[in-house]
């Protein structure tokens, strides 16, 4: 299936995540098309991005804000400050496994979220909040996972797709913040597609201006989807 004859339908507006001021509306794939790790592929080349098992672009009315963004890796050469991060993240062991619950990450996502969001509504989260924000059934996603002394601190979720591993949530140890984890784990995936020879890894949405958005910046070979086509980063 190609993204030619695939119906794609919009959602009801709803109030929008980023902007207490704003609406938003989605736009999904046809939900009696089966999901699977080929057809995201493709759907997340144009822009798509997956929260569970749900698959979506935003559509909104009035705002264009949200552009998908994705790193392309032949272009990318690491900063000093990215260099630095890795170095000060030398002593951590780190592993692929297997996208599963269990009660260790777990308590880790609650710690995170709850030093980060303690005010949202991603703080407090449940053991189906964690499934059913970080899991999906087409059998695509990993862990990444970074232990200090054996001690778990941090993971990063990423779905790996024949066009490059696609970025779906870190959540780290809240006291070692100074690490940089999160850079950390871009880094990460960056390393992968270049093992597995994979042209991209994918960001999700970046927002001009936005500070939970801004770190996207300071990756280079960064490109985003405007216009229907891939154009790379002008920093502008």
């Amino acid at each position: 299936m190609s993204s030619q004859n695939l119906k794609l339908y919009i959602t009801a507006e709803h109030e929008c995540g980023y902007y207490d001021d704003r609406m938003t509306s989605n736009l999904i794939p046809d939900p009696q098309v089966e999901m699977t790790a080929s057809l995201y592929s493709m759907l997340i080349s144009i822009g798509f991005r997956r929260s569970g098992n749900f698959v979506y672009r935003p559509h909104c009315k009035a705002c264009r804000a949200c552009m998908p963004s994705r790193i392309n890796v032949e272009q990318f050469k690491p900063s000093k400050n990215q260099r630095r991060c890795l170095k000060k993240n030398n002593d951590l062991t780190t592993h692929l496994v297997d996208a599963r619950f269990k009660e260790e990450y777990f308590s880790l996502y609650q710690r995170y979220l709850n030093n980060r969001h303690q005010d949202g509504s991603m703080s407090n989260p449940t053991r189906e909040d964690f499934n059913s924000f970080l899991l999906n059934e087409w059998k695509a996603c990993i862990f990444i996972e970074s232990r200090l002394d054996g001690t778990l601190v941090n993971v990063a979720v990423v779905d790996v797709l024949s066009t490059g591993p696609s970025a779906v949530y870190t959540f780290f140890e809240p006291e070692q913040s100074k690490r940089s984890l999160g850079t950390f784990a871009v880094l990460q995936q960056i390393w992968l597609s270049q093992i597995y020879h994979l042209p991209h890894v994918y960001l999700g949405y970046w927002i001009d201006g936005h500070p939970k958005m801004d770190y996207k910046r300071n990756f280079s070979g960064l490109e985003l989807f405007q216009d229907d086509e891939w154009q790379a980063f002008t920093g502008e």
